[in-house]
């Protein structure tokens, strides 16, 4: 960079011209810093200047807004509530304690002593400091009556005196204490007006000051900028172009050579990015499948648990109930159960098998259930040996039986059907158990398909693992759909491609 002054003779110094000149040696960096030094700096000082500004003017104003509030409280109500008060006291001496707290006035005076002492500490004037030290004064005084009228409302006869000593005494010193209060705020919103004055001023001097930096950081932004920018740019956009043509898929395209040493790095390191991308792609597109492979197995996992835990807690209630040979009855179920369920480790089983495994569920919950649940399997027996995703049905069941059946009063019913249509396969479970209403069919609907975050309270976590291993094996038009009235019942439709199956020996 060269900087050059020229000062003509007879030309004031504001008017000396600055020219600055790049040389092509000059790394973009370099000339980020400049452009950010030109700018930064003044601007700090600026930013340092109005912070210390405002923070000064918005401590002295909290100060004094805070004073005037705290006197206020008591400005608006002290006096109500101690006249109030000590007039409960005297003319229902008896009574006074089913109707007011009698220690309440000395509550209120120790609140207000407290209070008024504080400000009497942060007092920054003479007249204000007399003001408050005049206040505590009186709160004194006016104690020390409290004190004497409350110690003889007891005795009898006392009452006329009592209420005289109330009208001369305590109303007069309530009457003060607001008055003196009132003194007080009037010196503080006085203070609150010279600091107004004050600031509009400040904010005057301030604003020049401001006005002068930033015509300064303007003007020199401006001329470095355009020069940094003529340097810049052009190389910029030829690589947003390289970078646009990598976007679409031509990774065989490769940035130009720039001039400045950081333009030059980023395209070499833009090109072996390029080249890295293009080796890339196939091993993405394999870890993908891969993925696909861990994400189906690990819903699988999640599901598995969740039926075994309720079929569990059923075993647990035979067993303390006494009934054994139920308990060995459905031991052995759940045995069938989970023979299917493992099945070699496979993930595709035959609708034969398929519906066996549901077979065992709803034998296991009518176990359990019997005075409540009746359910019927209705599956072709043309689709039997068909090919269908393992665990696809009996979370559907399962949903039937504890979100419909056991929330409707009465025995239910489930009934679970398949038949084949074109070359599609369709199984619909339904149920006559409580339904759901609109809105709640819609949040379960909305959890299934992934659009709403799924949580215990929200239910729909076995649907919504169907649903995401149904769209991950068969494709986005492969999934779960939902017929719901509330109080009739619930249909669930489960649609997958008609495909025989191969039994590996």
């Amino acid at each position: 960079m060269e900087v050059f002054l020229r000062k003509h003779k007879g030309v004031p110094h504001e008017n000396i011209v600055v020219r600055i000149k790049m040389k092509r040696g000059i790394s973009l960096r370099k000339r980020l810093m400049l452009l950010l030094t030109v700018c930064l700096i003044p601007l700090t000082i600026l930013i340092m200047y109005v912070l210390l500004q405002i923070n000064r003017i918005s401590d002295e104003y909290d100060d004094i807004v805070q004073k005037i509030t705290s006197a206020n409280e008591y400005n608006i109500k002290f006096k109500e509530d101690m006249d109030y008060d000590m007039y409960i006291i005297v003319a229902n001496s008896e009574r006074a304690h089913d109707i007011v707290d009698t220690k309440r006035p000395f509550t209120s005076i120790e609140q207000a002593r407290e209070v008024f002492e504080n400000l009497s500490k942060q007092a920054d004037t003479d007249a204000a400091r007399s003001r408050l030290l005049a206040i505590l004064k009186s709160i004194d005084t006016l104690e020390d009556c409290v004190s004497e009228i409350v110690n003889d409302a007891a005795v009898s006869g006392n009452y006329e005196t009592n209420m005289e000593r109330l009208d001369l005494d305590i109303r007069v010193l309530t009457e003060l204490i607001q008055e003196q209060i009132q003194y007080y705020i009037y010196e503080q919103n006085k203070n609150l007006e010279e600091l107004r004055i004050g600031i509009h001023n400040e904010v005057e001097g301030a604003i020049h000051i401001t006005v002068v930096i930033l015509i300064i950081i303007l003007v020199g932004a401006l001329i470095i900028s355009n020069m940094i920018m003529k340097s810049i740019t052009l190389p910029i956009r030829n690589i947003c172009k390289a970078a646009e043509c990598a976007a679409s898929g031509d990774f065989g395209i490769r940035a130009h050579e720039g001039k400045v040493d950081e333009i030059a790095s980023l395209n070499d390191s833009f090109n072996s990015m390029v080249e890295e991308i293009g080796k890339l792609v196939e091993d993405i597109r394999v870890e993908e499948l891969n993925l696909r492979a861990a994400e189906l197995r690990l819903l699988q996992e999640q599901i598995n648990p969740h039926f075994l835990y309720n079929t569990l807690d059923n075993i647990i209630w035979l067993a303390e109930s006494g009934e054994s040979e139920q308990v060995v009855n459905m031991v052995s179920a759940l045995s069938d159960f989970f023979r299917t369920t493992l099945s070699k480790g496979k993930d595709f089983i035959s609708v034969s098998d398929e519906r066996a495994h549901i077979q065992s569920y709803l034998q296991i919950q009518q176990f359990r259930y019997r005075d409540i649940l009746e359910y019927e399997i209705d599956i072709d027996e043309n689709i039997m040996q068909c090919e269908i995703l393992k665990l696809t049905l009996q979370p559907l069941v399962e949903n039937a039986l504890y979100h419909g059946i056991k929330n409707k009063r009465g025995g239910g019913r489930i009934k679970v059907t398949g038949r084949a249509d074109n070359d599609m396969i369709v199984f619909c479970v339904s149920d006559n158990g409580i339904g759901m209403t609109s809105e709640r069919l819609e949040q379960v609907q909305m959890i299934i398909d992934g659009k709403l975050e799924n949580n215990k309270e929200k239910g729909g976590f076995g649907l919504f693992n169907v649903n995401q291993r149904l769209v991950l094996n068969y494709g986005s038009a492969y999934n779960i759909k939902i017929e719901s009235e509330y109080e009739k019942g619930t249909k669930m439709w489960i649609n997958i491609p008609y495909k025989k199956y191969n039994v590996e020996i």
